[in-house]
């Protein structure tokens, strides 16, 4: 996998049902056109944030959950080519007249897989990151990316996947880029750890905020401030 079509979604808590019906129905068909893997996370632990957030991110209502959803490929080119094929397929177009969400909303964008750590397995809780990093300190995100995945897998995470922005759209609600206040000489990083529970990511990052080697300073390349995260609960994996 060194591809990723990354989304974040605002649905109405309500339609959860309905909305989880329209991700099977969609999975069957991007699956059948080339991705690997589809993940869909329910919000459940996202803060709200003092400069931005997952929740303003697509402008979530009070009544609404934030999904964490991504695509994986085996490259751009199939990402691409699915892409394609989705916009051509009648059935696409019939899921779309009748969606349990905004999707005026939803934003998405591809992202080139920069580091992936872990062994895999069960998905049994997520945190989801997204954040501004600096074009000319990728370099250092990378490594820092690395450093923090070896960190997570040694205290319980099954996979780490950071990813940087690649084909980062402009929408006409809200985009990656006004999401991230994205300053000129930035660009969107996206990322997530996979933890088999709940309750071993809640342990787990006690022990993480104290480990040296993610406290200790140093040059990341990214603007911690403007990073948006959340904790999600696992809705359908295929």
């Amino acid at each position: 996998m060194t591809y990723v079509e990354g989304f974040v979604t605002a649905i109405p808590t309500a339609n959860k049902e309905r909305y989880l019906a329209h991700a099977r129905a969609a999975a069957a068909i991007i699956m059948e056109k080339g991705a690997t893997r589809f993940v869909e996370t329910w919000g459940d632990d996202v803060p709200r944030g003092q400069t931005n957030d997952l929740w303003g991110a697509v402008q979530a209502k009070e009544d609404e959950t934030v999904l964490f959803s991504w695509f994986e490929y085996p490259d751009k080119a199939a990402r691409d080519a699915a892409n394609k094929a989705m916009m051509e397929d009648p059935r696409m177009e019939d899921m779309a007249k009748d969606m349990p969400f905004d999707g005026s909303r939803m934003i998405y964008a591809g992202f080139e897989v920069i580091n992936e750590d872990g062994p895999g397995g069960r998905l049994g809780y997520l945190d989801g990151v997204v954040v501004p990093a600096k074009s000319e300190k990728k370099d250092a995100y990378v490594a820092f990316s690395k450093q923090a995945a070896k960190v997570f897998i040694e205290n319980g995470a099954t996979r780490v996947v950071d990813a940087w922005g690649d084909d980062v759209p402009d929408g006409k609600q809200t985009d990656y880029k006004r999401a991230t206040h994205l300053q000129d000489g930035e660009q969107v990083a996206y990322g997530w750890i996979e933890w088999p529970s709940k309750e071993v990511r809640d342990s787990a990052w006690a022990k993480v905020m104290e480990d040296e080697r993610l406290s200790g300073g140093g040059d990341r390349g990214m603007d911690g401030k403007r990073m948006m995260f959340g904790g999600f609960a696992p809705l359908l994996e295929v």
